[in-house]
């Protein structure tokens, strides 16, 4: 496939056949095929029934891989994410089970109702994209993609994810309500019969996209781009924001340029480019920052969200200027 070349593209296609049960929710389709193809994992924010468990089910059944969903619960173990091993009396010896994390999209549904030793093994095999259990180490299916969701509206039973196992989200997404004209076609749907999802690809021809994707040309003033909205988000002074200073705690950590630029490539590719543009970071910037900024007690005070600092620190940053060498 040629990111380029002109007509429907593979990843296209993987998206008409997603919309065909899913109806809106285009930036998050669009945010999970960027990090799909970055390998990297999402952190998704809204409350129930917005489609997030259906909108990943059936993104797996179009790239044609295997697709697993946790329920996480404060009962829940270790064990039950990563797997165990298990003594049979017959044989006198031990066996590995291997859990649900053993596949190529895996939905962790409200995360942030299970402790810490739960979140921490599913974050370690996010990182790792291997468990060790027992003696032996196990390689999970590529490629590997974990979408965790979590409530905003309640906070009664839950452990909110530590800020530094926040940081392995390559993104946070903020999904919001459908439009009426959405929301009339989605009740509409309900009433019939589910529609068929044909699968696109495989999971090998998921890794050459992914391949191609790592091709897409980085101008390098977009890689210092990052790296200086980066550091903005510590130091706001250094776009003559000083006001704002008093707002961040912690900003956002190296993770955060690197996910940004590698994400920046992934959505070119999508967009049918071989080289990235300013644009691209822009458009994810927020995705990508949010949840790596560390707020102060006075920007709870005064009701300042993490949304309006990128916004005044990106409309105070000035674009880079790219030099294509004839892209």
């Amino acid at each position: 496939m040629n990111a380029a070349a002109p007509g429907p593209t593979t990843v296209e296609q993987v998206l008409y056949e997603v919309k065909k049960v899913i109806v809106g929710q285009d930036l998050l389709l669009e945010r999970l095929l960027v990090a799909l193809l970055a390998r990297g994992h999402i952190l998704v924010e809204g409350v129930p029934g917005l489609a997030k468990t259906l909108a990943v089910k059936s993104l797996a059944e179009a790239v044609g891989g295997q697709f697993q969903r946790v329920q996480f619960t404060p009962d829940l173990v270790p064990a039950d994410i990563v797997g165990t091993r298990i003594y049979h009396q017959h044989s006198g010896d031990f066996q590995v089970s291997l859990g649900p994390v053993f596949t190529n999209l895996l939905l962790a549904d409200e995360i942030n109702r299970a402790p810490a030793k739960v979140q921490s093994a599913l974050l370690e095999v996010m990182q790792e994209h291997q468990v060790t259990i027992g003696r032996e180490t196990h390689r999970v299916p590529e490629p590997f993609l974990v979408l965790a969701t979590q409530n905003p509206i309640e906070s009664d039973g839950t452990y909110p994810l530590p800020e530094a196992q926040v940081d392995r989200f390559m993104m946070k997404i903020i999904v919001g309500y459908p439009n009426p004209t959405e929301e009339f076609v989605i009740v509409e749907r309900a009433l019939g019969a589910t529609a068929a999802i044909q699968a696109i690809t495989g999971p090998e021809q998921l890794i050459a996209l992914q391949q191609q994707a790592d091709r897409v040309y980085i101008d390098p003033s977009l890689i210092e781009y990052a790296v200086r909205l980066t550091n903005a988000t510590r130091e706001p002074a250094l776009v003559g924001l000083g006001d704002l200073a008093r707002y961040v705690t912690f900003g956002a950590s190296p993770r955060a340029s690197i996910n940004l630029v590698l994400a920046a490539r992934a959505l070119a590719f999508i967009r049918g480019r071989d080289y990235a543009l300013a644009q691209d970071l822009l458009d994810l910037a927020p995705d990508v920052l949010r949840h790596r900024l560390i707020l102060s007690y006075e920007a709870l005070a005064d009701e300042v969200s993490a949304d309006w600092l990128l916004d005044r620190i990106l409309a105070a940053l000035p674009q880079p200027v790219l030099a294509l060498q004839g892209r």
